[in-house]
């Protein structure tokens, strides 16, 4: 048995294929200086084939995944536009007279090298960034072709020192049973990748593998516990064939539950929503029974594009969601880019701090113009269904003020042009930041509901990035800071009266749901392949239980006492779908 790291939950059996590592013969000659601007022009040239190919890439990913995952590629693209990497290329060509591929390889090793010496594992792999993006650059100089995958239609482990996510995006899952590489970590962007697209996942194994494995072994893995088993014997095939058995009936047996209401055994009734990017994460979410959107991530119209979406398409693709959810509410948020998420033709500032900087609701108010593009459309699509506006980033009662006059001058604009629109939409504001919680009270007065981002209200609160692998063990989404600061906001709430649904991972977090009961939020939003876990759970569950469970929870002084009561009474409470499984709830 080999350890490894868990990256991508799931068991996989079959044989391996051995993806060969990037090999280049390179030039050793220097160039002649009067062919300097010859090798710059090839080098331009091999800049925008790549970046073509890389928005092709892009795209193609997109239609499997939803534009979140395939937003990675993002990454890549600004490796070819940052100016530190290319004027180190064009420095080695410019002072050494080397060969534009020449040059590429050792920037690529030097950044990489770079990378390795930090103390930090996240940093660490963006270097495999760095590395696809030069690889793929010297592909196009060198003339190489891909590396190729197994032709045949027989299915096969992928194994590699480590895996791109352009050679990741090229695989098709149908074929791919597992995936198994030496570098990396649940944090890279094969990772992410990896999970999106539902193939199991263990990395991490250099310096743990005596013999390395070859193309054809037999080998067993499960991506949850990282574990590896290479030349399996009978009684080991025996048990994982009957682990992945025992998954797939998991995973049928789930979706049977997608018509019936999220009831728990003593009858609380819970509302389970979406959380969407584009329409076509709408009919996934809409496929495993979801009651309506309750986040919708605007700002994934605005990417893959040259420009800012207009009044009109933006129109088209609200008005779209809000039809085919019918009834059921659609809460859009305004536009959230900033951070983590940039757009092409929308330079943002430099910033040692973007978490903490110019992002979300700050760049709406100051691009007025911007922002009032985005709500006319979202008015505009009111008319035709049970839509709600929600802002993001809120950490003042000035911030909602303000966003609320802009909102009153659209609407003047529209009633001046006759245009019809839901003239008491819903607004709510996200809950994010310490700030909000604190005036929760003063908040709630100005705005019809809360949603609560538990991503980012627990690394705030925290101050804990989860993505750097060195301190990812301090996030805690059960710290006690975290569970005060969730019921501050719901009693705040509840005073003046209004709405409040949670959305982020702790929503999809099955053990999270006696805390919810506890508090009485009924509303949660989710990513669609949480909400079947989550509906299976809750119809396994006596509420009145997990509210006893619950009080206890905010009784402990630390997350890990918290996680381990919640742990064990989803474990005692989750009685297997199958035959005797109490199904309750009326037929959706």
């Amino acid at each position: 048995m080999i350890q490894g790291i868990g990256a991508a939950a799931g068991v996989a059996i079959g044989k391996a294929f051995v993806l060969p590592n990037w090999e280049w013969s390179l030039p050793d000659t220097q160039v002649n200086p009067v062919d300097l601007a010859k090798e710059f022009e090839r080098l331009y040239e091999g800049i925008r084939t790549s970046k073509d190919e890389i928005e092709f890439i892009k795209r193609e990913f997109r239609e499997v995944v939803g534009p979140e995952e395939s937003s990675i590629f993002d990454a890549h693209l600004a490796i070819l536009d940052d100016p530190v990497f290319m004027s180190e290329i064009r420095g080695i060509i410019e002072r050494q007279y080397k060969a534009a591929e020449v040059a590429v390889k050792e920037a690529i090793d030097h950044f990489v090298a770079m990378f390795d010496l930090l103390d930090d594992e996240y940093m660490k792999e963006r270097a495999v960034d760095i590395k696809d993006v030069g690889n793929r650059l010297l592909k196009h100089l060198l003339g190489a072709p891909e590396v190729t995958l197994p032709s045949d239609t027989q299915p096969y482990i992928l194994v590699a020192k480590e895996l791109s996510p352009s050679q990741l995006a090229h695989l098709n899952p149908t074929y791919v049973l597992g995936i198994v590489t030496m570098m990396g970590g649940k944090t890279s962007h094969s990772s992410i990748m990896a999970r999106a697209l539902g193939i199991p996942l263990v990395a991490g194994l250099e310096n743990k593998i005596l013999t390395p494995i070859q193309t054809g072994d037999l080998l067993v893995m499960d991506g949850e516990t990282g574990v590896i088993q290479l030349y399996p014997d009978e009684l080991t095939l025996k048990e994982y064939t009957s682990r992945r058995a025992k998954q797939q009936r998991k995973k049928e047996q789930l979706e049977l539950l997608a018509t019936v209401d999220a009831v728990t055994k003593d009858g609380v009734q819970l509302r389970l929503a979406g959380n969407i990017s584009s329409v076509k994460e709408l009919d996934m979410v809409l496929k495993y029974g979801a009651q309506g959107v309750g986040l919708f991530r605007t700002e994934f119209l605005y990417m893959d594009r040259s420009s800012f979406p207009t009044e009109e398409e933006q129109f088209e693709v609200y008005k779209l969601v809000a039809e085919k959810v019918g009834n059921e509410t659609v809460v859009i948020r305004t536009l959230d880019i900033g951070g983590d998420k940039h757009l092409d033709y929308f330079q943002l500032p430099e910033e040692q701090n973007p978490f903490l900087g110019y992002r979300a609701i700050r760049i709406s108010l100051d691009r007025k113009d911007m922002f009032k593009t985005q709500m006319t459309a979202i008015l505009r699509a009111s008319h035709y269904g049970n839509i709600k506006m929600m802002f993001p980033m809120i950490s003042s009662v000035e911030e909602v003020q303000v966003a609320k006059a802009v909102l009153n001058e659209v609407k003047e604009e529209l009633d001046q042009q006759g245009v019809p629109y839901n003239r008491n939409i819903p607004v709510g504001i996200m809950i994010e930041v310490p700030a909000a919680v604190m005036i929760a009270d003063l908040l709630a007065e100005e705005v019809d509901f809360f949603s609560i981002g538990t991503n980012d209200l627990v690394q705030y609160v925290l101050a804990v990035d989860r993505m750097n692998e060195q301190i990812a063990h301090m996030y805690h989404p059960y710290h006690p800071g975290v569970l005060r600061m969730i019921r501050m906001t719901v009693e705040a709430a509840r005073r003046v009266g209004i709405d409040i649904s949670v959305c982020g991972e702790m929503a999809a977090d099955e053990r999270s749901l006696p805390l919810w009961l506890e508090m009485g939020i009924s509303d949660l939003s989710m990513s669609p392949q949480a909400l079947l876990k989550v509906k299976h759970r809750a119809l396994n569950t006596l509420a009145s239980e997990a509210r006893e469970t619950a009080k206890s929870c905010f009784r402990h002084r630390t997350s890990t006492e918290t996680e381990e009561i919640l742990t064990a009474f989803a474990g005692r409470s989750g009685i297997p779908l199958g035959a005797g499984a109490e199904v309750k709830g009326k037929s959706s």
